[in-house]
């Protein structure tokens, strides 16, 4: 295969990594602080992990290693949406491993936790490795959804990690792939098996975080890949003059990627589907803020801008919430009688019946395909696909009939041309930031550490992390401090809390002091394009979200 010249070079790239973890292994000692709880349901979640909750966190520092000298066989897992920096989480990993015993060996489980189901796996070595150092993607050994939820799957990893003879296993994934890692941790512990569980926090949503994880890997790279692209649109409709941009950016349950985009680009308009929630915004409401904006910009000759919209926003409008919200009851009762229709009509029929008269009504004034959007398939999770719905389209129909209606009354005669997008896949694969390839290769070497104090149920983290990356510092956090009970397929369920834009955080702040100014002048800003090479100022910049967090 013909490489790129830019695939050559960034094979060459060396990770930084935080000064402690440069230090031979011997020289780092694990120290533990405080007992942790779950950030609520405290009484059940210690009741559903009995073996793995109340542990402490952990540093690493210098100082003499205690750990047990032995060999090593450790498992690696993707699970999950790409995010860039996954391959590198897997090479920190492994070199960690060969350069503490050369006889450590580290298998990689193919197409996510069924790889491990299936036994279905490849022992990584040199050249193979070295062939994915520094590159976007999760296709070194490709990455699957499956979940770990039943007794007869439990019992099947324990019986492929123990003809491996397993020492551990690492789960790389979100807030869902790192609930499996933690329940699996406690089932490996409650039947007496000696394998060790270890995650580490990936999402370009940005909403896997705490006190302790202050950014999950991917969104740095993503967030800028998408901000290039707005960034071009924002310099193209201000060329052209003759176009309004409507731009779907992923981020289904929190915002952190629209506000990042939003604090990168400076557009007319952007969407917090946190503060719509709060406000209790109606999409009638969202409409008009669009609308406001257009006719002053058209009173200043500016008959174009910029939207970007959450893709989950339409889910956090309360009216809509609650229809979405009934909808995925339903489908969990009467998935096989919905189903078993065919006719359009029928299926309407079949949701006045079911669903609320509120929920109803809201459901029924939806264009005709936002409707049929509403009722795809479901996801893993048995919920509404919120991705599929074309927000943005339905927000420039009721945006356009708004300016109609001002038209008709004499108080509006600009001129508007809507365009849509949606900004998804483009940044799951790209090439990780240096930001993402040094903290990614640290997650992964700082993982062997865990692993190799025996720790379980923990997730790696790196911290400190708007400093240079000599100044990170490395520990790991119990996964169950993140847990709380969650609504699932109808039941009540252990999961990691998603951590949702805060509006009174910095970031968000920030945003809100300066959007009434860009809403109505032009204030756009281009960041062009990621940076590898040159100066530390302009390649290894993290977010400005994470930097306005961290100020």
């Amino acid at each position: 295969m013909e490489l790129s010249p830019l695939q050559i070079a960034r094979y060459e790239y060396q990770p930084k990594l935080p000064e402690i973890l440069k230090n031979e292994i011997y020289a780092i000692k694990a120290v533990e602080g405080e007992v942790t709880a779950s950030v609520s349901d405290q009484e059940q979640i210690k009741h559903l992990f009995p073996n793995t909750y109340g542990m402490r966190e952990v540093t690493f520092e210098r100082g003499e290693n205690h750990a047990e000298d032995r060999r090593l066989v450790v498992g690696v897992i993707l699970s999950g949406g790409q995010a860039p920096g996954g391959h590198n989480v897997i090479t920190g990993l492994y070199d960690a491993l060969k350069k503490t015993r050369k006889d450590n060996v580290l298998l990689g489980f193919k197409k996510g936790p069924s790889g491990l189901l299936d036994d279905d796996f490849i022992e990584f070595e040199d050249d193979y490795i070295d062939s994915f150092r520094n590159t976007g993607g999760f296709d070194i050994i490709g990455s699957g959804r499956t979940k770990l939820e039943s007794e007869e799957q439990f019992a099947q990893a324990k019986k492929v990690a123990e003809k491996h003879d397993l020492d551990a296993l690492v789960i790389i994934g979100g807030d869902d792939s790192n609930t499996n890692a933690a329940v699996l941790a406690e089932y490996f512990k409650a039947h007496g098996s000696k394998v060790q569980v270890i995650g580490c926090p990936k999402t370009i949503d940005g909403d896997l975080k705490n006190d302790v994880i202050e950014i999950s890997f991917g969104f740095d790279t993503a967030t800028k890949t998408y901000s290039e692209l707005i960034g071009n649109i924002e310099r193209d409709a201000n060329s052209a003059k003759k176009y309004w941009h409507f731009v779907r950016v992923m981020g289904r349950s929190a915002s952190h990627i629209a506000l990042e985009c939003a604090l990168e680009t400076q557009p007319n308009i952007c969407f917090i589907s946190e503060e719509v929630e709060e406000k209790k915004m109606s999409l009638s409401d969202i409409a008009d803020q669009v609308v406001k904006s257009v006719v002053k910009r058209s009173e200043r000759g500016d008959n174009f801008g910029v939207v970007i919209i959450p893709e989950g926003l339409i889910e956090f409008v309360p009216e809509v919430k609650k229809l979405i919200g009934e909808l995925n009851d339903t489908m969990a009762l009467k998935e096989k009688e919905f189903n078993a229709i065919t006719d359009w009509q029928d299926k309407y029929s079949f949701m006045e019946k079911n669903l609320s008269k509120e929920s109803f009504k809201v459901f029924s004034i939806l264009p005709v395909d936002i409707e049929k959007q509403l009722l795809m398939d479901r996801d893993p999770h048995g919920n509404v696909q919120v991705s599929r719905i074309e927000t943005e389209k339905l927000l420039i129909s009721i945006v356009e009939s708004k300016l109609d209606s001002l038209k008709k009354e004499g108080k509006y005669n600009g001129k508007f041309s809507a365009l849509s997008h949606f900004f998804g896949y483009e940044g799951r694969c790209a090439f990780p930031s240096n930001f993402d390839a040094d903290y990614c290769y640290s997650l992964g070497y700082n993982a062997f550490m865990l692993i190799s104090y025996g720790y379980t149920g923990y997730l790696s983290t790196i911290t400190n992390l708007s400093k240079p990356a000599t100044e990170w510092k490395a520990g790991g956090m119990p996964i169950t401090k993140m847990m709380n009970l969650e609504q699932r397929h109808g039941k009540q369920k252990p999961v990691i809390r998603k951590a949702l834009v805060e509006l009174y955080g910095k970031p968000f702040r920030y945003f809100a002091e300066r959007r009434d100014l860009w809403a109505v002048e032009t204030a756009f800003k281009y960041p062009g394009a990621i940076q590898y090479y040159g100066p530390e100022s302009v390649c290894d910049i993290t977010t400005r979200t994470l930097a306005l967090e961290q100020e």
